[in-house]
């Protein structure tokens, strides 16, 4: 595994039949601290130069969830630093191009709750099969930041745009097995089918004509890709300046505080 050696903060273990395991290793939320987002972009790329890989599976450790996405208490630490606000989102930037500049398929095993940075990762997967009590959220809204890091783009060309205007907008949390029936992800089962679910597909498409696969993924992502470019850089700036407004400081403060935030606009 000396391929992916600088990979601290999460797992990785191949299965055979050339599927790799990335595994976000955070628990119990496996929430994205700055070195978990830098190895999983920096993995995602290195895949497409392993010859010994065919497919991706990514998922996250323990059963509570699968990601709870930003840590707010490194968000705390931002709130005075906006230089290392900007150069966060930056990266937020260049993991989306890691995902869709993926070669190989990608499936995410939701083993729990992903929420935020986790949805998007989860939504951006080629497939997405998650454990029935999961709930997926972009609640960016919530915590006072515009839904920048790729979920403006991927809820709406899964949902449409009305239903994924009511979830980004509210945050609103939406139940796995609802969120396969309108086609938000592929498929939602009980744990005990989970794995044979997620790795099946995985050691089917190993198993399938690779070089067919590889291309049919990519042509698949060819117009989520140039979207994505389109406005991927405003996308950044309006989450950029939100994160220095005075509502994400005192929606901050006010998850830190245990309370409820008191919201002014500004």
């Amino acid at each position: 595994m000396s391929m992916y050696d600088y990979c601290k903060h999460m797992k990785v273990e191949r299965r055979g039949h050339g599927i790799l395991v990335l595994t976000l290793d955070n628990p119990p939320t496996n929430a994205f601290s700055d070195p978990m987002h830098d190895e999983l972009r920096r993995a995602l790329e290195d895949v497409n130069y392993d010859r010994d890989t065919k497919v991706v599976v990514l998922t996250g450790a323990g059963e509570k969830a699968f990601s709870a996405g930003g840590d707010i208490q490194h968000m705390r630490e931002l709130l005075d630093q906006p230089r290392q606000t900007v150069e966060a989102f930056i990266e937020a930037r260049r993991l989306l191009n890691a995902l869709l500049r993926l070669e190989k398929p990608l499936i995410t095993r939701l083993n729990g709750h992903a929420i935020g940075l986790g949805a998007t990762l989860a939504l951006f997967s080629d497939l997405c099969y998650a454990v029935e009590h999961a709930r997926i959220a972009d609640p960016h809204v919530a915590v006072g930041y515009a839904a920048g890091d790729g979920g403006a783009l991927i809820w709406p060309q899964l949902i449409g745009y009305m239903r994924a205007r009511e979830y980004l907008l509210t945050g609103d949390p939406i139940l796995a097995k609802d969120a396969a029936a309108m086609g938000l992800i592929n498929r939602a089962v009980p744990m005990a089918e989970l794995d044979s679910v997620a790795y099946g597909m995985a050691e089917r498409l190993a198993n399938g004509a690779t070089v067919a696969i590889n291309f049919t993924k990519q042509a698949v992502n060819l117009p989520l890709r140039r979207q994505l470019e389109g406005m991927i850089d405003a996308s950044v700036f309006f989450e950029a300046v939100s994160a220095m407004s005075d509502d994400h400081r005192e929606a901050v403060m006010a998850f830190i505080e245990k309370r409820s935030p008191q919201f002014t606009g500004n």
